[in-house]
């Protein structure tokens, strides 16, 4: 699979951690060029940048908050700047705020939609007019199982993430005539940074009630990513994959 996606740029937004950063070293192991987006980590970017200078490919980096709106249009504009176009957007950004629902916020609530669901339109909305000029795209939205079948105090999560996958097939309905690919990759229960605060009995638990009986990686993710970027899923478009070890089964 090494430069399947040589000549193609990539945007991945939260791509400096976590999932986000294991896309980007799968994306430039196949020789993609890329623009990753961060909200303020410096010391993950710095890391991230260190780890993609053993592959033969460019990568820009971009501060700033999924979900404002301006943030999407300074994407936008320095992929043209810097590539003169996008082939594959990644919406990876996401955030939690776990609490119950009758101790959950406005705010909290609010925060999570504005983050994982708005963030994304934002991204596609600017990137979608460039990708139908070309007649050509691959957009990958990073959901989660959570959106499919909720869990007990993401209320918020859970509907960000059921919006997103909302957010996929009708994209994918819209975009699809202009040669551009919609597709999800839901998450399950993955080894991460987010997930590492965890309680032990609760990882426990989820490990558990998977049928491969471990966690998933981040790689595991990023392959599935990969996949609906390359010209292997020409002909894919509006499905959710999970990738959850059979989680949800």
């Amino acid at each position: 699979m090494k430069d399947a996606l040589r000549g193609k740029t990539a945007v991945v937004t939260g791509g400096t951690r976590g999932i986000g950063r294991a896309i980007a070293l799968e994306f430039a192991e196949r020789g993609a060029d890329l623009l990753l987006t961060y909200r303020g980590n410096e010391a993950a970017a710095e890391e991230c940048r260190r780890l993609l200078s053993a592959y033969d490919v460019r990568a820009e980096f971009l501060r700033g908050d999924a979900a404002d709106p301006a943030h999407a249009e300074a994407a936008l504009a320095r992929a043209k700047e810097a590539f003169g176009h996008a082939d594959i957007l990644v919406n990876n950004a996401g955030i939690t705020r776990d609490k119950l629902l009758l101790r959950m916020s406005a705010a909290d609530f609010d925060e999570i939609i504005r983050a994982d669901l708005s963030g994304a339109f934002y991204m596609t909305r600017a990137f979608a007019p460039l990708m139908t000029k070309r007649r050509a795209g691959r957009i990958v939205n990073i959901a989660s199982v959570v959106g499919l079948r909720g869990n007990p105090g993401q209320v918020n999560y859970a509907a960000a993430k059921a919006g997103l996958i909302g957010m996929t097939l009708a994209t994918a309905k819209e975009l699809g005539s202009r040669g551009i690919t919609v597709n999800a990759v839901a998450p399950g229960y993955i080894a991460t940074d987010m997930t590492e605060g965890l309680p032990a009995a609760q990882k426990a638990a989820m490990t558990e009630a998977i049928s491969l009986k471990r966690a998933g990686t981040p790689t595991d993710v990023a392959k599935a990513v990969a996949f609906f970027a390359s010209d292997d899923a020409s002909y894919i478009t509006g499905q959710v994959l999970c990738v959850d070890g059979g989680i949800i089964l």
